[in-house]
């Protein structure tokens, strides 16, 4: 059974699914496994990598696929030829967050792609339909990565009444299964997004070791800080935290952010070299409160047919317009 909703439609896809636009983890092959599986495929821009980001758009471009990218617009400002590298490539949407995207809105609409702002609260949320944004992400703070303080089950509905029906709303945070997807639709959006859901499955960029990670936590296991922004030396503009798994340096570091910074030369030096071994006591597994809601590593198109499958026995026990919203 399908869920068709405006998202849906705008998108042209059969499932109202979003991948996140994950840093070193949605690359091509999971944003082309994503849409292959009928929802739509985001690519993460990330903080600007060009080398990688040709690459990973070639692999989609020869895939034939539909896909988006994601940037994360304060960094991407810096960098502005990125935005044009991925436009050339003629991708469906754009998707811009945790910054003013008005200063890129015009030359998004000049190649027809849809422009998705990802927002945190309800100023920002005026703010991005004010300069034209098609669709809007709700980013509650049980999100994976970074985010605000609002919690996603009162931000929606809020959103939604603030905003009206005029540009669909698409719920992030703490969503793993169909059990959201249903509940996101019950409180007005027309779509999820996921990110740690899909950084668990077969075809995601990320260590298998950080898989395994995330398939044994619980949602009390995650924690929204700055600890790992100060530990890789990339401290992002308030109001902005992120949320990962507790390890060993949250739990030696969370408190004592002043003292980190102190120690930065030599913190840092360490959590360079845990990434690149892998050693996830002291390198972040960047994912969210919906940790408790994944117990397997299965594929993309698995994680998809479950949750709509599952959603679409909860909606049936409520009006057939939900469904055709």
């Amino acid at each position: 059974m399908s869920i068709t909703t405006s998202v849906t439609q705008l998108l042209g896809i059969d499932h109202p699914i979003l991948l996140a636009p994950m840093d070193r983890v949605a690359d091509a092959r999971l944003t082309a496994a994503v849409s292959a599986a009928g929802g739509f495929g985001i690519l993460g821009g990330g903080y600007g990598d060009e080398k990688w980001l040709s690459r990973e758009l070639d692999l989609l471009e020869q895939s034939q696929t539909r896909f988006g990218v994601g940037f994360i617009t304060w960094s991407m400002a810096k960098q502005q030829k990125l935005l044009d590298l991925a436009l050339e490539r003629k991708p469906v949407a754009v998707m811009l967050s945790f910054w003013d995207p008005k200063p890129f809105v015009d030359r998004i609409r000049r190649t027809g792609a849809i422009l998705i702002c990802q927002i945190q609260s309800i100023a920002l949320a005026k703010e991005a339909v004010a300069v034209g944004a098609d669709i809007l992400i709700v980013q509650g703070t049980e999100a994976g990565g970074h985010g605000a303080s609002r919690g996603l089950i009162s931000l929606v509905p809020e959103v939604v009444d603030a905003i009206g029906k005029s540009v669909p709303i698409v719920a992030a945070g703490g969503i793993a299964d169909g059990r959201g997807l249903a509940a996101a639709l019950m409180l007005g959006a027309s779509g999820i997004l996921m990110g740690t859901r899909f950084y668990a499955s077969r075809e995601a960029a990320g260590v298998q070791a950080a898989k395994e990670r995330i398939r044994e936590a619980t949602g009390d296991d995650t924690l929204r800080s700055i600890v790992f922004d100060i530990s890789r030396r990339n401290v992002w503009p308030a109001p902005f935290t992120g949320r990962c798994l507790r390890n060993s340096q949250t739990d030696r570091w969370f408190g004592r952010e002043i003292e980190l910074m102190r120690h930065l030369d030599e913190e840092s030096a360490k959590y360079v070299a845990a990434r690149e071994a892998g050693d996830f006591d002291i390198a972040a597994v960047i994912a969210g409160e919906a940790v408790g809601l994944i117990h397997d590593i299965p594929s993309a198109h698995d994680v998809i047919e479950r949750a709509v499958h599952e959603a679409s026995k909860l909606l049936t026990r409520w009006p057939p317009q939900v469904l055709d919203r």
